[in-house]
C-alpha cells in the first residue's frame, strides 16, 4: 500500500527550514472565506508575509459573495498578525464557475464539480503568485473537513510546475486547526455561511 502523506508534517519541516535561515518567505494564500482564513492566517502570518488573495467565482447570489469579501477584510483589518497580510481582491466571475459547471449539476458535493472548481481557483491564484513574484501560494480551502485535502495539494503541486511558483503544501484542519477556525469565528463574530458557496450546494439545503 502507498504511503499516506502527511502534508501537515511537510509544512512543519519548510517553516523550519525557513527560520534557520532568517527568511520571511512571501506568500499568496487564496482565501474561500474568512471563517476558514482565521487559523490559518494567525498560524502562517508567524512565518511569512502575506497577500491574502479572494478570488472565489462559484459563489451564488453576488449579494453572498459581497457579505463574505467585506468579512474577510473585517477579519484582517481586526486581527493581530505578526507579519504583514495585505487583501487582495480578485474578478468575481461566476460565467466562469458555470461553465465549468456545464453537465455537472448534479454532482455530489466533493466530487468532479468541486475538484474543477478547486482548479479554477488555484489557477487564478498561482497565476496572481507568479504575476507577484511571491516565493509560494497555497489555499485555506484544506481546513474544511468536507475538503480533501489530497485533491488540493495534488492540483497545487501541478499548477507549481506549470507557473513556476512554489506550492505550500498544507492540511490546515490538522492540529486542531478547523477547531480553532471556530473559536476565531466566535471571537469575532464571523458571518459563518450554512452552504459551502455555489448555487449546487445551496440548492442542497432546500
Amino acid at each position: 500500500m502507498a504511503n499516506i502523506r502527511n502534508y501537515q508534517r511537510e509544512l512543519e519541516k519548510r517553516i523550519e527550514e525557513q527560520r534557520r535561515e532568517g527568511k520571511t518567505p512571501s506568500l499568496l494564500l487564496h482565501s474561500c472565506c474568512a471563517p476558514c482564513s482565521s487559523y490559518v492566517l494567525e498560524y502562517l502570518s508567524r512565518y511569512f508575509s502575506i497577500t491574502l488573495y479572494y478570488y472565489n467565482p462559484n459563489i451564488y447570489p453576488q449579494a453572498e459573495y459581497t457579505a463574505r469579501v467585506q468579512e474577510q477584510e473585517r477579519l484582517i483589518r481586526e486581527m493581530p498578525v505578526e507579519n504583514s497580510v495585505h487583501f487582495l481582491e480578485g474578478s468575481y466571475e461566476p460565467e466562469k464557475f458555470f461553465k465549468l459547471s456545464k453537465g455537472l449539476e448534479q454532482s455530489p458535493e466533493g466530487g468532479r464539480r468541486c475538484l474543477l472548481c478547486y482548479e479554477l481557483r488555484l489557477r487564478e491564484a498561482a497565476e496572481k503568485a507568479c504575476e507577484l513574484g511571491c516565493d509560494y501560494f497555497t489555499t485555506t480551502l484544506s481546513i474544511s473537513p468536507m475538503k480533501d485535502a489530497h485533491k488540493l495539494n495534488e492540483i497545487g503541486e501541478k499548477l507549481a510546475r506549470e507557473y513556476h511558483v512554489a506550492y505550500l503544501n498544507s492540511d490546515f484542519k490538522k492540529k486542531n486547526g478547523y477547531k480553532r477556525s471556530v473559536e476565531l469565528s466566535k471571537e469575532y463574530n464571523l458571518y459563518r455561511q450554512n452552504y459551502c458557496g455555489c448555487i449546487y450546494s445551496r440548492q442542497e439545503l432546500t
